[in-house]
């Protein structure tokens, strides 16, 4: 959990932003967060009364400061979400919990915050169609199985095809990438995608997840970008939205390394939005 605080610190000592673009978010509404997940999932994480082949699958112990950051964590996204209605693009220091289920967690994942804001700004009409832009290096498996039967979202996964999960979800469109696979073709296999998918759907919110696993130094990926990919990768994403007048909320995703590395790849997504807000005037 260290990660998270360090990023925010690098954040403010680099002058990426200023602290008063920071804002501090509630814990999600318990009927907000049921809007996804089940009570007697949720109830039973919250209370440490998981069984063990269930904490097994989510792979963390349930402790109290854990408890409270995965709440507050969902609660971030969706503050993330509406910023970015109201701004045009914002950017949350957390996030990316994708292989959560509705009633049960998985790879680190407890509650799959982007899911629940999704559904929470669709059922309370703030918009009529999202689409999911998951660049992280597994499959999105969790949110993939959130909106299997909702029309509303628009579900991109790009991925390592043989990283986990060994059971993937299919989604709205899946892209599964070779081992080994480096920056140049991992742009092309998304430069037109993207927009496309933009044009096809026209969402009014794009929930990107910037995870940073696809780096070649990530324990966990089996991909081999760059810090110069992973730029370019996410200037490509919020370019696409931004020049549709879409906006976009980003939040970090997986990132598995040595913890200095780590956190300045998390950074990148947020410089490339400061440049991409610049660029397009916001």
């Amino acid at each position: 959990m260290e990660k998270f605080r360090l990023l925010r610190s690098l954040l403010l000592e680099e002058q990426v932003i200023q602290p008063q673009q920071i804002h501090s978010p509630l814990s999600i509404a318990r009927q907000d967060l049921e809007r996804i997940h089940h009570r007697s999932y949720h109830e039973a994480f919250s209370r440490d009364q998981l069984t063990r082949p269930e904490q097994r699958r989510i792979g963390l112990p349930a402790t109290r400061p854990l408890v409270q950051r995965t709440w507050l964590a969902v609660g971030g996204t969706l503050l993330t979400a509406r910023m970015a209605l109201r701004h045009g693009v914002a950017c949350h220091l957390a996030g990316g919990t994708h292989h959560a289920h509705p009633e049960f967690g998985s790879g680190f994942c407890i509650f799959n915050d982007v899911a629940i804001t999704a559904r929470v700004l669709l059922d309370q009409g703030e918009l009529e169609r999202v689409m999911v832009v998951d660049l992280d290096v597994h499959q999105g498996d969790g949110t993939a199985a959130c909106f299997r039967n909702d029309p509303r979202v628009t579900t991109l996964s790009v991925h390592a095809a043989s990283n986990f999960p060994l059971r993937k979800v299919s989604g709205d469109v899946d892209i599964a990438l070779p081992d080994a696979t480096g920056d140049d073709a991992y742009v092309q296999a998304i430069g037109d995608r993207v927009p496309q998918l933009l044009d096809q759907h026209q969402p009014d919110l794009v929930l990107f997840n910037a995870g940073v696993d696809p780096h070649g130094s990530d324990r966990l990926g089996r991909l081999d970008l760059t810090d110069a990919g992973l730029l370019r990768r996410d200037q490509l994403v919020l370019d696409a939205a931004l020049r549709r007048n879409i906006p976009i909320a980003t939040v970090i995703g997986g990132g598995y390394d040595a913890m200095k590395p780590l956190v300045r790849r998390h950074s990148i997504v947020v410089r490339a939005a400061v440049e991409q807000a610049r660029l397009h005037g916001l």
